[in-house]
């Protein structure tokens, strides 16, 4: 049994008719959200694309955008910055960055689910300055230090 946040939302003047973000299936850990608007997103491009949402996230979360799985397998279409931070005192309109990595112009309709939103809470790091650092197997080693996939 998972936890249930109550999470404060207002739907925006552009937003009225459109679904809230929802949960396609008990098990999802995202919900889907909609696109307010109507854009044709030509390959290559980036599109901040409004939901028509703005959302009151509790202190200590955050909502985690990330894109949808079958838009990104089908037409090349996903989160840029994925996953995607609303932090939790951002007041303003949550909107959606996307990019076209397809090969196609790809449009986006009003209604059509967008992304996936995901609330996480969100752990503070208090910085510890040292002179030095325990050693560890792996050391300084950087990309690729541990091996590829030739390694598996």
């Amino acid at each position: 049994m998972t936890d249930t946040i109550h999470v404060r939302i207002k739907r925006l003047p552009h937003g009225e008719g459109l679904d809230l973000p929802a949960y396609a299936t008990d098990g999802a850990a995202g919900m889907d959200v909609v696109s307010a608007e109507t854009v044709a997103l030509a390959p290559g491009h980036r599109h901040a694309v409004a939901t028509g949402l703005s959302i009151a996230i509790p202190a200590g979360y955050e909502i985690q955008v990330r894109p949808r799985s079958g838009l990104a397998l089908k037409h090349g279409i996903s989160v840029p910055n994925a996953p995607g931070t609303v932090d939790s005192d951002y007041r303003g309109e949550v909107k959606i960055i996307v990019i076209n990595h397809g090969e196609e112009v790809f449009n986006v309709e009003r209604g059509d689910r967008i992304a996936q939103l995901v609330l996480t809470p969100v752990t503070r790091a208090a910085w510890e300055e040292v002179e030095s650092l325990d050693d560890t197997a792996r050391g300084t080693g950087g990309f690729g230090s541990t091996g590829g996939s030739a390694a598996l």
